[in-house]
């Protein structure tokens, strides 16, 4: 929105501005004026989120600044319903101790609102009052129960000073300008007593509840961690029990030390092994060979047995053929016995030969020698045999020792990784606990708020906020007026300002006519309008001038899309220029009553014509005009037509062909929608002719006035005025 058009709207809602603040600013001084007066009491504590020196500081490299979250803590604790609730109770109970008014600790008028609220039936409360602690348990009990009482009305319900209501939204508390180690707490009442008393134990019960649910936070970390520590303490003591099982079970003291020296005896024991079963066999080797030795030695003796029977079967066949020559024997015995001998000798011959090649070898040993060594050798593979067996159950023993620490490995393994995690975990659980302990000592120590400025007692009370309400209800009247003004804007199809009208319509706007009420008077809106209608007049001459295919005279056609949008205003004042300029001009306009004549004023013929049914289908102004009334087009130098607004008539589409250009005047004030838009975009199709636009009735913010020496002043006929002023000034 330019500025002209916020000015203009300004101008045009003046009265908004001054009627509507006026009326806020009265009601806020109307509304204020049993204003009572407000106590506030200020006091001041340290905090020492930031600065403070505590039992951590010396394990960090530097403050951790939780001030942020820190202090929403504290505003959260204060601002708390069991806070504030704790602290009606303790004003309460002080105020219920009181036998008459006290201005240190509640003046008359809360002392006389107190009682009227303790309803017959509860003046007990007023005997236990003598006993501070009991009444307090009393007021509290009372607070708490599910029934209704004087004492929970009061504390929840009322808007006395001891609602939890009243008290949150009047205690203040706030950080000072940039820092957080100190906070300052305000609260207001009408009393400056309750003001301080309030704010007293508003400070008591927060140091209180803030310190409380520190230690509490602390104490749950703690019990936590304990808890945890007795787990990782049972689970601890399990991984030592299953690794002293294990090494009961299985008999080991290390087992990575003996795991080596069994890998390292099993190696020694095959090369033991290794090399006995080389002596075994070397001895086995000088045994077999031997004998062999000891079986060539047996072929001797065999030869020698065999020398010997042979001499002694010869010994017996020659002793019985001597025997049977001796006795006679027939002569086929002895043959027989003779064949005998013979072959007696024989194989004794043979058995000669045999000894004979055995006893005279290269190699033969003497058998004593021989029998000697084949029993060393003997005993030697047989001792080599005893110590391989024994060597063979040492393997095996080692062996199975083996395949018994094989998964006794990963088992150990196992235990120990269950043992370490098992102390790692409780190592750290002890630490959490030392870290929460300390913790908790160091919230013991420096969780409460120090108070460096005591709630002081407010001897005068606050300015009067009346001005101050006075004046938000006078802004609040302006932003209500500035509000119905744009809605009014937004909401308001009109056309607003020149450009708007450039925009919306979309063609240029040729002149700007403000709204003359006194024609004939020598005005700022009067010359503005003389002084437009001559750029008119200019503009229109010159687009009929380059227009010389139209026939003459030319036809000025002065259409609207509404009515009463001033087109007979415009046409009044062409007309006075052409008068002026010894022009023959013929103005044809539609009736509107029906009892329009035609007339002629100086140059200047009225020709009002009916709008007939087939108005569309009209071919030339001629035939538009009443048969009786004669109108000759040769006889004007121009012809102004005044069509009716085009909402509710027909356009004359074949007389639009011989017009010269068309003056669409529009009312600044008027509405301009989808239907002017769609009315403008059928002329348009219908002529090809050039449209100016003219806007009437424009403010005068938008109109350059001319001085009176640029200005020139029209010529009028009291007469023609007098007869036509209705018409021109209606703005038809």
């Amino acid at each position: 929105m330019k500025v002209e058009v916020f000015l203009r709207l300004l101008k045009q809602h003046l009265l908004w501005f001054i009627l509507i603040p006026a009326i806020a600013a009265a009601t806020a001084f109307y509304v204020t004026r049993n204003e009572q007066k407000v106590y506030k009491s200020q006091a001041t504590l340290y905090t020492g989120l930031v600065s403070r020196y505590s039992l951590l500081s010396d394990r960090q490299n530097s403050f951790t600044d939780r001030s942020a979250s820190a202090f929403d803590n504290i505003l959260t604790t204060l601002n708390s319903r069991e806070t504030l609730l704790q602290i009606g109770i303790d004003l309460l109970t002080e105020h219920l101790r009181l036998r008459q008014p006290d201005t240190l600790v509640l003046g008359r008028a809360g002392f006389q609102k107190l009682h009227e609220a303790i309803t017959p039936g509860w003046e007990n409360l007023y005997y236990v009052a003598a006993d501070s602690a009991l009444l307090h348990h009393t007021v509290d009990s009372l607070a708490k129960t599910p029934t209704d009482n004087p004492v929970k009305s009061l504390l929840l319900k009322s808007d006395s000073y001891y609602s939890i209501q009243q008290l949150g939204a009047n205690i203040v508390a706030m950080a000072r300008k940039n820092t957080n180690d100190v906070l300052l707490m305000e609260y207001e009442s009408d009393d400056p007593a309750v003001s301080q008393r309030t704010l007293h134990y508003a400070i008591e019960n927060l140091n209180k509840r803030y310190s409380t649910l520190k230690t509490s936070e602390t104490n749950s970390v703690i019990g936590y961690y304990e808890a945890k520590l007795e787990k990782a303490k049972t689970k601890l003591a399990q991984a030592e029990a299953n690794m002293r099982a294990f090494s009961e079970r299985h008999q080991v003291l290390d087992y990575d030390e003996e795991a080596r020296n069994v890998a390292s005896s099993r190696e020694a024991l095959n090369g033991e092994y290794n090399q006995e079963l080389m002596r075994r066999n070397a001895a086995k080797a000088s045994l077999d060979a031997l004998n062999k030795r000891m079986g060539q030695q047996g072929s001797i003796r065999v030869a020698n047995n065999d020398l010997t029977e042979k001499q002694k079967k010869l010994a017996d066949a020659e002793s019985k053929l001597a025997n049977a020559r001796a006795y006679g024997q027939p002569r086929t015995v002895i043959n027989q016995l003779q064949a005998t001998v013979t072959q007696a000798g024989e194989d004794l011959k043979v058995s000669a030969e045999k000894y004979d090649a055995a006893a005279n070898s290269a190699d033969a040993i003497p058998t004593q020698v021989m029998a000697n060594d084949r029993l060393t050798k003997s005993l030697e593979y047989e001792e080599s045999s005893a110590k391989l067996e024994l060597y063979q159950k040492r393997m095996n023993e080692f062996a199975a020792k083996t395949n018994e620490y094989g998964p006794l490995g990963s088992q150990l393994r196992q235990l120990n990784r269950t043992l370490a995690i098992a102390e790692k975990e409780y190592l750290d659980l002890i630490q959490n606990v030392d870290q929460s302990q300390t913790r908790r000592q160091d919230v013991a120590i420096g969780g409460t708020l120090e108070v460096l400025d005591a709630p002081d007692f407010p001897l005068e009370p606050q300015p009067t906020k009346r001005m101050q309400l006075v004046l938000i209800g006078l802004g609040v009247g302006i932003f209500i007026a500035m509000l119905l003004t744009a809605l009014r804007f937004w909401l308001d199809k009109r056309i607003q300002s020149p450009e708007q009208a450039e925009s919306m319509i979309g063609m240029p706007v040729v002149a700007l006519f403000p709204t003359v009420k006194k024609p004939t008077v020598f005005t700022k809106a009067s010359l503005a309008a003389r002084s437009m209608f001559e750029q008119l007049f200019n503009a229109i001459n010159i687009e009929v001038t380059q227009n010389a295919t139209r026939p003459y005279p030319p036809v000025i056609t002065l259409f609207s899309i509404r009515s009463r949008q001033g087109k007979s205003w415009v046409a009044r004042g062409l007309i006075q220029l052409y008068e002026n300029a010894d022009q023959q001009v013929a103005y044809c306009y539609p009736k509107e009553t029906g009892n329009e004549q035609q007339e002629y004023m100086k140059g200047v013929t009225y020709f009002p014509y009916t709008v007939r049914p087939d108005f569309m289908n009209v071919t030339g102004i001629e035939y538009l005009i009443d048969y009786n009334q004669g109108l000759d087009t040769t006889q004007y130098d121009r012809i102004i037509l005044e069509l009716p607004a085009l909402i509710n008539n027909q356009i004359p589409v074949y007389l639009l062909k011989n017009s010269a250009l068309s003056l669409l005047v529009v009312d600044a004030n008027s509405p301009w929608a989808r239907a002017e838009k769609q009315l403008l975009s059928m002329y348009e199709r219908v002529t090809n002719q050039p449209i100016l636009t003219v806007l009437n009735r424009v403010e005068g913010n938008y109109v350059d006035v001319p001085t009176r020496s640029d200005s020139m002043r029209f010529p009028t006929d009291p007469e023609r005025s007098t007869s036509r002023s209705v018409k021109y000034s209606s703005g038809r």
